[in-house]
């Protein structure tokens, strides 16, 4: 899985190919989406108008809420399929635990099972806490949370290496509110670099896979470029002092939506 990606929550459905296109002429080879966003089938045309073989993309769809249960996520991952154009996703997320419904454990034995089947390349969840973890059978690929300075799950992310877990940021510039703190601007003032640059190169640094959202082409060609700076010890540890245990979206402990777009 490539470390950076393009993610497209909040992309609307008629933007969504020109977003991805514009991404893959650029240079990304990770795109995220999932069935709540409502954008998969923009995604999928993307997929086919770029011109690049499906191997050399890597792409991560989600099961919503309103598909969990075991014999429905099997049908939700066809259809996924069957949106995106595609025979096969690479990595099939459990979008969130919604422990309220109490089907996610079943939802997680569904794409184990096509994992076995060899019909998805890998399973993972998403807004998985450490007690929702300890209720599943096996270790998913991937989780994918919230994560950026100002909320960095730090309990989680020691749980889930420590079970060798890929850490996966969503939000990583915290919706861009985390990009104005002085900390963040002296370190980018350091390297010429944008603030969203230097804190993603931060998440790079820490061994986090990053899916930062743009809908704006230059956006995107900044965002990919963080890859190439390297922050210091000292500057790492100064953008780690900003946590603030500030959530900007939903509670995976309450989180029970079905469309999120």
């Amino acid at each position: 899985m490539p470390q950076v990606g393009v993610g497209v929550f909040q992309v609307p459905p008629q933007e969504a190919q020109r977003v991805v296109e514009d991404a893959l002429e650029l240079g990304y080879r990770h795109v995220d989406t999932a069935a709540a966003y409502v954008n998969e089938a923009g995604v999928g045309a993307a997929l086919r108008a770029c011109g690049l073989p499906r191997a050399d993309v890597f792409v991560t769809s989600k099961l919503r809420n309103g598909d969990q249960g075991y014999d429905q996520a099997l049908r939700a991952y066809d259809d996924s399929c069957a949106r995106l154009g595609v025979e096969a996703l690479d990595l099939y997320l459990v979008h969130w635990p919604n422990p309220a419904a109490g089907r996610f454990a079943d939802s997680w034995r569904a794409l184990r099972r096509l994992h076995d089947e060899g019909r998805v390349r890998a399973v993972g969840v998403s807004n998985f806490l450490p007690e929702h973890l300890d209720a599943l059978e096996g270790v998913p690929a991937v989780n994918q949370v919230e994560l950026h300075p100002t909320f960095q799950q730090r309990d989680l992310v020691r749980t889930c290496r420590e079970r060798g877990i890929v850490v996966e940021a969503y939000s990583p510039l915290g919706q861009g509110a985390d990009l104005d703190d002085p900390a963040v601007r002296e370190v980018a003032r350091a390297h010429d670099a944008t603030c969203a640059q230097v804190v993603l190169a931060w998440h790079l640094h820490l061994g986090h896979v990053v899916i930062p959202k743009s809908a704006r082409r230059e956006r995107l060609r900044e965002n990919l470029s963080a890859t190439s700076i390297r922050l210091t010890d000292d500057e790492v540890a100064s953008i780690t002092a900003l946590e603030r245990g500030h959530r900007t979206g939903g509670d995976p402990a309450t989180f029970s939506l079905s469309q999120i777009r």
